[in-house]
C-alpha cells in the first residue's frame, strides 16, 4: 500500500538562463515520491497571475493535484533567479514576499496532514509569518506523521530560533555537508567531523536521524541509537543538481516508509539522487526499476 507524503512550501518557476522550468523543493520530491508509486501530496500557495496559471497547468502535466494549492489575489508567484557557479553548484535567488509565503492553516490541510505518513517541509517558507504559523500549527496536529525537515539554506535568510524550533519537531533532517560548517557555528555546537556534527545535533534537538548529503562522495547519516551509515558516490557526468536532493529524499522514504532498513534506504536514496543530477532540473522522469538498474550499471568514486 502506498504511503502518503505532504510536502508543505514553495511552488515556484526556477529562471534558468536558458528558459523557466517549475520548481521548489516540496513539488520537486511530490514528483518524485508519485514516479516511486507513492502518494505525494502539496500544499502550497500561488499567484492569481499568469506564473500561477502556467504552474497549475505544469503541475496537471507533472501528474501533481493541485487540490491543495491555495490561490492568492495580492502576492504574486514565487520565483527563483538560477545562476551556477565554478563548480555547477546552483546559486537561488528568492524573490521576496510572494504566495507561498501566505499558505493559510484550513481545515482541508489539518484533514490532509492528520492523516499522512509524512509531512516533509524545508526553511524558505518560514520567511515571514503566516506560512511559519500554519507549519508549525501542522505540525502539533499531525503527532502520528514522521516529521522530516530539509535543511537546506537560502541566501538572505536564516534565523536561528525558527531553525532551532523546527529542529525540535523533527524526526529527521537532511543537511548538505558544505553547509554544515556555516549549522555549526550558528547553533554553538563547536563540533569537529561530521560524526561529532551529527552526534551534537541527534543530543541537542532528540533527532531520531540525521541526513547527510555528500555530492560526489555520496551520503552519510546517524541514527540516535544505531549509529552511522554511508554509501559512495557514483561515476556520472553531471547535468545539473537542481531536484537531487528531493530525489534523494524521496527516494529514502520511499524505502524507509515501507519497512526497510536506514542502509537499504540511504542507498536507494544515494542512488536516485545521482540519477537525477545527469538530468536537467528536478522533474526529468524516471521511476524506480531505472534506479535500481542505475545502482547495478554505474561505477563508484574511489573515495
Amino acid at each position: 500500500m502506498s504511503k502518503k507524503i505532504v510536502a508543505f512550501g514553495e511552488v515556484v518557476w526556477d529562471i534558468f538562463p536558458n528558459g523557466k522550468i517549475l520548481g521548489g523543493t516540496p513539488s520537486n520530491l511530490v514528483y518524485r515520491c508519485n514516479s516511486f508509486n507513492e502518494q505525494g501530496f502539496l500544499l502550497s500557495r500561488i499567484g492569481d497571475d499568469n506564473l500561477g496559471y502556467a504552474a497549475l497547468l505544469k503541475l496537471k502535466e507533472l501528474g501533481i493535484s493541485d487540490e491543495n494549492v491555495q490561490i492568492d489575489t495580492e502576492f504574486a508567484t514565487g520565483t527563483v533567479n538560477i545562476t551556477f557557479d565554478e563548480n555547477q553548484e546552483p546559486r537561488f535567488h528568492v524573490t521576496p514576499d510572494v504566495a507561498f509565503d501566505h499558505i493559510e492553516f484550513t481545515a482541508e490541510a489539518l484533514k490532509l496532514v492528520r492523516n499522512a505518513d509524512c509531512l516533509f517541509y524545508g526553511l524558505l517558507p518560514q520567511r515571514f509569518g503566516l506560512s511559519k504559523n500554519t507549519l508549525r500549527e501542522l505540525i502539533k496536529e499531525s503527532p502520528d506523521s514522521l516529521h522530516f525537515f530539509d535543511l537546506k539554506l537560502f541566501e538572505h535568510f536564516f534565523n536561528v530560533q525558527v531553525v532551532e524550533n523546527l529542529l525540535g519537531f523533527s524526526n529527521i533532517v537532511r543537511i548538505k555537508e558544505k553547509e554544515i560548517g556555516f549549522l555549526n557555528k550558528e547553533l554553538g555546537l563547536e563540533a569537529g567531523d561530521i560524526t561529532d556534527f551529527c552526534s551534537k545535533m541527534i543530543k541537542k534537538y532528540k533527532v531520531d536521524l540525521i541526513l547527510i548529503t555528500r555530492g560526489q562522495n555520496g551520503v552519510f547519516a546517524m541514527h540516535k541509537r544505531k549509529g552511522v551509515y554511508t554509501d559512495g558516490g557514483y561515476k556520472i557526468e553531471m547535468v545539473d543538481n537542481v531536484g537531487s536532493g528531493m530525489a534523494f529524499s524521496a527516494g529514502f522514504l520511499h524505502y524507509y516508509l515501507n519497512g526497510k532498513s536506514i542502509q537499504q534506504a540511504l542507498n536507494f536514496g544515494n542512488a536516485a539522487g545521482a540519477l537525477n543530477t545527469t538530468r536537467q532540473g528536478g522533474t526529468s522522469f524516471f521511476d524506480k526499476k531505472d534506479v535500481l538498474a542505475f545502482m547495478k550499471s554505474t561505477p563508484r568514486n574511489n573515495s
